[in-house]
């Protein structure tokens, strides 16, 4: 009986196939994923295409000695350990091959069970690494948002942590910038696949045909322009989660394909027929009324009904102004570190704006705010002049961008306004280049399709 299958990939390089054979049944019997590869140069194409946790050469192959190849992997590929095996060890080249950075030393013929605890010891060292990394950058990024007064918003965390137990398909709800992924993110690291890998895809940002390549890959010749074979999302995902951002957004062609594999638990590479099986938990995201876009033709009933098995919406930030204080706080501290300007106060009337202000942009709108005061400030001080992009004038002192027949607008429509006609002059300026635009608006690429999205804006 096969052991459980591991999310850890093995790269066996040999140039006898016989010993290629033997390792791949031995570790493939252990729950590892193991590829194969008859010499360094074919293991460096290999490593170049796609991520290994751990390179088992030969020493002795004619195309590449397993010490250089070692050398090549251990500068090139941070993240992937080596272990060299060979016929005829001695203590010399077992001491070198540590020296060089080997994380193992096997010698063929031996009790194969030897092997399988030092990749077993390598597997769980590593994974260990990646918990302390994750856990610090969530401690530095997303912890802030995970702590709330605000009741609704603490009802949300409590039913991530119920959900994280089981692997049901999620959907989460809210407007642009109110941290989707931050949820999503926080169901998989509470649940049992917080090991495996978190893969994000934002289906807005994606043309049709693309979009299908990133999620299923392809084969080589598959299409034009397909030089190499690709490994897609789903793929990446598997053993972990996949985070469909604005899946209300995704192309109706691509959504049929999507229930299939919600169905199947299978996909189909572009340019192949064979099924290859995922384990991989689906979690969903959009800022649209998906009922709505049902009634227009734009999205599929029966893939709404896979999707959300749980729904889980998340207030926006002036539903919950408990939390803005907190957020303000840590805002300024990592901005005024990344500016490396120091912020001693916040004038009261600043303090009083960002308290009432509407934030249509929600959290994200929040932080760019913050990025702006904090480079103009002076003297410490984030101040109320500084906020021209929310009145009459844009950052440069442009003349007003609303009109006059629009003064009767909420502050939260006149914001809007102001987007708007603001980031048509940019996308003008720039002739429709997203990527320009969102350079001189100083915010990410997704960012800029959110607005655009949300404005109707035809670049």
């Amino acid at each position: 009986m096969l052991k459980e299958k591991k999310n850890y990939k093995i790269l066996v390089v040999d140039d006898e196939v016989e010993y290629q054979t033997v390792f791949s049944y031995i570790l493939s019997a252990g729950g590892y994923q193991v590829e194969t590869a008859s010499g360094g140069n074919e293991a460096l194409e290999k490593l170049e295409k796609k991520p290994f946790n751990l390179v088992m050469t030969d020493l002795k192959m004619p195309d590449m000695y397993g010490m250089d190849l070692m050398k090549k992997v251990k500068d090139g590929y941070s993240g992937t350990d080596v272990m060299i095996m060979t016929a005829f060890g001695t203590i010399e080249s077992a001491v070198e091959a540590m020296k060089y950075g080997a994380a193992g030393y096997f010698i063929k013929g031996s009790d194969p069970e030897t092997m399988l605890v030092d990749i077993e010891r390598l597997s769980k060292i590593r994974q260990l690494e990646k918990e302390n990394k994750f856990f610090q950058e969530a401690i530095e990024s997303d912890e802030v948002f995970l702590r709330s007064n605000n009741s609704a918003f603490g009802d949300v965390l409590k039913t991530c942590q119920k959900v994280a137990a089981s692997d049901i398909n999620v959907l989460i709800l809210g407007e642009s910038g109110v941290g989707k992924e931050v949820i999503a993110k926080y169901i998989h690291k509470l649940s049992d696949r917080k090991n495996g890998l978190f893969v994000a895809v934002n289906c807005q940002v994606f043309g049709e045909g693309t979009l299908e390549s990133e999620l299923f890959g392809h084969e080589k010749g598959a299409f034009t322009g397909a030089v190499d074979k690709r490994i897609g999302r789903f793929e990446t995902a598997d053993g972990g989660t996949l985070f469909l951002d604005e899946i209300g957004d995704m192309p109706m062609s691509i959504q049929g394909k999507l229930l299939r594999v919600l169905e199947s638990k299978t996909i189909e590479r572009v340019g192949s027929n064979k099924e290859i099986d995922l384990n991989t938990r689906f979690i969903s995201a959009t800022n649209k009324n998906l009922n709505e876009e049902i009634a227009e033709g734009k999205f599929r009933e029966d893939l709404l009904f896979r999707i959300n098995t749980i729904t889980i919406t998340i207030p926006p930030l002036r539903e919950r102004k408990e939390d803005l204080a907190p957020l303000v706080e840590f805002f300024v501290r990592r901005i005024e570190k990344d500016q490396k300007k120091k912020i001693t106060s916040i004038a009261d009337e600043t303090w009083d704006f960002l308290k009432n202000y509407d934030y249509p942009g929600n959290v994200r709108e929040l932080k760019n705010i913050l990025e702006r005061l904090v480079a103009l400030s002076e003297n410490g001080e984030l101040r109320m002049v500084d906020l021209g992009c929310l009145g009459s004038q844009d950052k440069s002192g442009t003349a007003e961008v609303i009109s006059a027949d629009e003064d009767d607008l909420s502050l939260r429509e006149a914001r809007g306004e102001f987007e708007k006609k603001y980031i048509e002059r940019v996308l003008k300026k720039t002739d429709g280049n997203v990527s320009q635009a969102a350079d001189i608006l100083k915010i990410t690429k997704r960012q800029l399709w959110n607005k655009i999205s949300e404005y109707n804006i035809e670049k």
